[in-house]
Order: C-alpha cells, then sequence, then structure tokens
C-alpha cells in the first residue's frame, strides 16, 4: 500500500474505514507475513474477527492490533491513525486538549492516545553517535521564586538534610548529546553529574569521537579521556565557535523542546517528562523525511503495550495523580 497523503484530509480519505486501516496496519507490521505475537510462528490462519496460530501449542486467536500500542483500545484505527499523523506533522507537538477537539475524543482518552503513541516513539534500540557529538544539559520546570509560598515551605521541608550537588531545587535536569547533522539522544535524569555525563557517553558514543562541550568544568574530565577528542566552546568568555567545532546542534534542539512545552503543552510532570523528550527526538531524527514517510515508519514500530495503570504508576489513582495535563 502506497502511503502519498500530504495532509489530515488526505489522511483521513486515506484510511476511509477499519478494514482499510486494519490491511494497512497487518502490512506495515509484518511485512505481508503475519506471525502469532505469543509464540512467534508464521502464517497463521485467518479468521472472521483476525487470525489464530496454526502452532499446536498455541492455538491462540488474535488480531494484528494484540501487542502493539493499539491493543485493547475501542478507538476505531482511523482515529489513532489521525492522532498519529498530527503528533508526527506537528514540529512542537500537538496538545490532548487540541486532539480532543479535533477527533471528537475526550481530552483524558487524548491524553492516554498521545502517551502511548510517545512509547510507539521511544528509540528502543538507538544507534550510536559518531563523528562529532555535541553534549549539554537543560533544566525543565519553574524557578523556586515564581511558586506559592506553601510550595516553597514544602519543597524546603522535603529537601531539608538533602544533598543538591548537581541539581536544582525545583527544576528536572535532562542531558541532550546530539551527532552534528544526526541523531539526537535525550535522556532525564535526577543529577547532573559528572559520573551521569560519562555514562550517557559511553552508551551512545562511538570512541574516536570528538566531543564539543561548553565550557561547564564537570565535562573536564573528556580532556582525559584517550577515547575521545575534547573541544570547549566556552560560551562565558564569548566564544560559540572553537575550531569549526559548537554547540549549536544541541542548542537548536532544546529550542525546539521548550518552546513546544511553554507553548504546547504549558506544563509537564517530571514523571513523564521523558515520554514528552522521547516525542521531540522521534521527529527531530526523522527530519529529513516527510511526513507521510515518517508516520509509515513508526507504524512499523508499534510492538509494545503501555496499559493506563504503567503510565500514572501501578496501583495509583485519579487522586493520586491530578492530571496536570489538564493544562494542554
Amino acid at each position: 500500500m502506497i502511503n502519498d497523503f500530504t495532509t489530515l484530509t488526505e489522511c483521513l480519505d486515506y484510511f476511509k474505514d477499519e478494514e482499510v486501516c486494519i490491511a494497512y496496519l497487518e502490512q506495515q507490521r509484518w511485512g505481508g507475513t503475519p506471525a502469532c505475537p505469543f509464540c512467534g510462528v508464521i502464517n497463521p490462519y485467518r479468521t472472521n474477527r483476525g487470525f489464530k496460530c496454526r502452532d499446536k501449542g498455541c492455538g491462540k486467536k488474535f488480531t494484528v492490533k494484540v501487542g502493539t500500542v493499539y491493543e485493547n483500545s475501542k478507538i476505531p484505527l482511523r482515529t489513532w491513525f489521525a492522532a498519529g499523523y498530527l503528533c508526527l506533522s506537528s514540529k512542537k507537538g500537538v496538545s490532548s486538549l487540541q486532539i480532543s477537539r479535533q477527533l471528537g475524543i475526550t481530552q483524558k482518552t487524548a491524553w492516554f492516545v498521545l502517551h502511548r503513541l510517545r512509547e510507539m516513539l521511544r528509540d528502543k534500540a538507538p544507534q550510536m553517535l559518531s563523528g562529532t557529538a555535541q553534549i549539554d544539559e537543560t533544566y525543565h520546570g519553574g524557578s523556586l521564586k515564581n511558586k506559592h509560598k506553601s510550595k516553597i515551605a514544602k519543597l524546603k521541608r522535603e529537601q531539608e538534610g538533602k544533598s543538591l550537588k548537581g541539581r536544582s531545587e525545583t527544576k528536572t535536569p535532562i542531558f541532550g548529546i546530539v551527532e552534528t547533522g544526526g541523531n539526537v539522544i535525550v535522556k532525564v535524569t535526577d543529577w547532573v553529574t559528572r559520573n551521569e555525563a560519562k555514562e550517557l557517553i559511553e552508551k551512545h558514543v562511538a570512541e574516536g569521537s570528538n566531543m564539543v562541550t561548553d565550557g561547564y568544568a564537570m565535562y573536564a574530565f573528556l580532556g582525559q579521556d584517550d577515547r575521545f577528542k575534547h573541544y570547549i566552546v566556552d560560551h562565558k568568555a564569548g566564544q560559540y565557535v572553537n575550531s569549526g567545532f559548537h554547540t549549536n546542534g544541541i542548542e537548536n534542539f532544546w529550542s525546539l523542546l521548550k518552546r513546544g512545552i511553554i507553548g504546547i503543552f504549558h506544563q509537564v510532570s517530571p514523571k513523564h517528562l521523558q515520554r514528552y523528550c522521547d516525542e521531540f527526538a522521534a521527529r527531530y531524527n526523522t527530519r529529513r523525511i516527510k511526513d507521510n514517510e515518517r508516520f509509515d515508519l513508526y507504524q512499523q514500530r508499534v510492538n509494545g503495550r503501555l496499559t493506563y495503570n504503567q503510565l500514572i504508576g501501578k496501583g495509583a489513582g485519579i487522586g493520586s495523580d491530578p492530571f496536570p495535563q489538564m493544562m494542554e
């Protein structure tokens, strides 16, 4: 099936009914060779409602949605695909309230749909970065001085006796590494420390690469590591390019992330921040392909179900998660 739509209207025209959506998802997920999601046996029997595994030891019935982000959802695939297209084609994201208004579903449902889609966008096996990589950190959250005095007092009580070395009192740190002209890796962390930075670099950057940082002293260990060549761009001294090396790539990604959070989502809790970072990273890493091609690509990565209890925390209820996403 050739997907050539370029607008939401064309997307909805293309996926005109559930049969077309199912046929498309089967092709994207299995490439014409259906496989049992329970045991992996290929070429199952086709039934009126889906498939039945041909293996006698399994014999389970299933549909193409089993084992994916769409599993056990009463929302039509046509609505799912429209939400996915809006999420993937909106450079700074789309809020649950906007999805709710445009697709005729509740805000709570739209919020859950978007988080399932973010699970699909999460890179489960990121490629190693090489060549020249830029690493930087940023912080998410409001300043302490802007909070109500009751919240300030509560935070101070919670932090009493705790070490705040390597972190802000009220903000959540985020590390980012971007390959110049390539992909970005984003990780939400509790601490901004040398060990955190070193672990992230060793995991995602190939040896022999050039590492570009700002003048933060925490990155000084890179100058003592023979596996990498360290270039420092000292912004405090008014330096923005050092021998042709700069940190513009990661700074540009931070600008996209922050403009999306401030302008579209307005407020994101630390609990869910990593999923939002994954969403922005997915769009950034596929920035050179068209929206419909990006849509096809991620429909091939739908495996992995996210339940509501997993999303809000097992055993948690509405009372313990006051839905900060309503700000969207």
